[in-house]
C-alpha cells in the first residue's frame, strides 16, 4: 500500500483522458481505490487552496475534446473558425437535422419527377413532407446553426426550408396559387395547366437556381459532397425552370424530357445528402470507421490566411 501511495502521480498530472469512459473514472483524489481503467481522473480538483469555481470550471471544461478542421467542416458544413462561447460543446450538432428534412422530401420528389412507377402530379402526393420534414426541419435546424455561429449552413439551410414551404403552399388548395390562373372558379384545379402558371412560377425556379449557383461557389470551400449537391440542385431547377417554360407555350413533349432530366440531377443531389448524413451520423457516435466527405477547405485559401501572408510579407 506504501508503495502504491509513492508511486501514485502528482495532481495536475499531464496525462491524457479518455472523453467516452469520463464517466467511468475516479472523481475524488482522497479515494483509496482506483477504477478498473487505472486511468487519472479528468475531474480531479486542484488543492484545497482552489476556489469553487475554479473547481467547476475544471469539471465543465474536462470534457471538451480538439477536433481537426476536416472533422469539424464534415460535422457542421463550414469551414471551422473561432467563435465566442462554448455552445458547439455543450448542445448536439443540429446539422444532421436539417440534412434528414432535405432528403425525406427531395428523394420521393425526384422519384416523382422521373415518373418511377407512374409517379407524378407534381410532388402533390408528398405534399406533408415538404411541410413538416424539408420546411419544419430544414428551418430548425438552420436556426439552431444561427446560435452556433455557422452562418453558412444557417443561410443555406433556412433558404431551403423556406423553398419547401413555398412549394408546399403553392400545391396546397387554401392558398389559391393556381386557382388564380382557372378561368372558372368553381374548378381551381385548371389553373396546373394554364399557361400563366406555368410561366410564372417558373421564375421563381429560375432564381432558386441562380441561388444554388452562388451556394455551390461558396461550397468549394467545404467538401466534394457538398459540392456535389449544390451541383446537382442547380440543374434540378434550371431543368425545372425550362420544363414549365416549354409547357407555358405547349410543348409537352419537351417538357417531359426536362422534367425527368431535372429529376434524375434532383436524385443525384439527394445519394450525395444520404451520404454526408450518414457520415455525420456515424461520426456523432464515434463509429469505428468514418465516411470520406472529401474535404477541400485547404483548396482554396481562406481571405483570412491570405490577408495574414500579405501583412506578413509587408512588415
Amino acid at each position: 500500500m506504501e508503495r502504491a501511495q509513492q508511486e501514485k502521480k502528482p495532481i495536475g498530472s499531464d496525462d491524457t483522458f479518455n472523453p467516452i469512459f469520463a464517466s467511468m473514472q475516479n472523481v475524488s483524489e482522497d479515494s483509496g481505490h482506483r477504477s478498473f481503467l487505472d486511468a487519472p481522473s479528468p475531474y480531479r480538483l486542484k488543492p484545497d487552496n482552489s476556489s469553487s469555481d475554479e473547481a467547476l470550471k475544471q469539471i465543465r471544461t474536462a470534457n471538451t475534446v480538439s477536433i481537426s478542421p476536416e472533422l469539424f467542416e464534415k460535422l457542421y458544413l463550414t469551414p471551422q473558425k473561432a467563435v465566442k462561447g462554448e455552445l458547439r460543446g455543450t448542445f448536439g450538432n443540429p446539422t444532421p437535422v436539417a440534412l434528414i428534412g432535405f432528403v425525406l422530401s427531395c428523394t420521393p420528389l425526384a422519384c416523382e419527377l422521373m415518373g418511377w412507377r407512374s409517379a407524378g402530379g407534381n410532388g402533390a402526393a408528398t405534399l406533408g413532407a415538404y411541410y413538416f420534414c424539408g420546411g419544419m426541419l430544414m428551418t430548425l435546424g438552420g436556426l439552431l446553426e444561427f446560435f452556433l455561429g455557422n452562418t453558412f449552413a444557417f443561410v443555406v439551410f433556412c433558404s431551403y426550408g423556406g423553398f419547401w414551404f413555398t412549394l408546399g403552399s403553392t400545391l396546397t388548395p387554401s392558398f389559391n396559387a393556381y386557382g388564380a390562373y382557372s378561368s372558372d372558379p368553381s374548378k381551381p384545379y385548371e389553373g396546373l395547366t394554364s399557361a400563366g402558371f406555368h410561366a410564372s412560377y417558373g421564375f421563381f425556379l429560375l432564381f432558386m437556381g441562380l441561388l444554388c449557383l452562388l451556394y455551390l461557389i461558396c461550397a468549394l470551400r467545404t467538401n466534394v459532397v457538398f459540392v456535389t449537391i449544390f451541383f446537382g440542385l442547380f440543374f434540378t431547377f434550371v431543368l425545372l425552370t425550362g420544363s414549365y417554360w416549354q409547357l407555358a407555350i405547349g410543348h409537352a413533349a419537351a417538357a417531359t424530357n426536362l422534367q425527368i432530366a431535372s429529376g434524375a440531377f434532383a436524385f443525384l443531389a439527394c445519394l450525395a445528402a444520404w451520404w454526408i448524413f450518414f457520415a455525420q451520423m456515424l461520426a456523432s457516435v464515434d463509429f469505428p470507421f468514418q465516411l470520406p466527405v472529401g474535404d477541400i477547405s485547404h483548396v482554396i485559401r481562406s481571405g483570412s490566411d491570405r490577408l495574414q501572408d500579405k501583412e506578413h510579407f509587408s512588415a
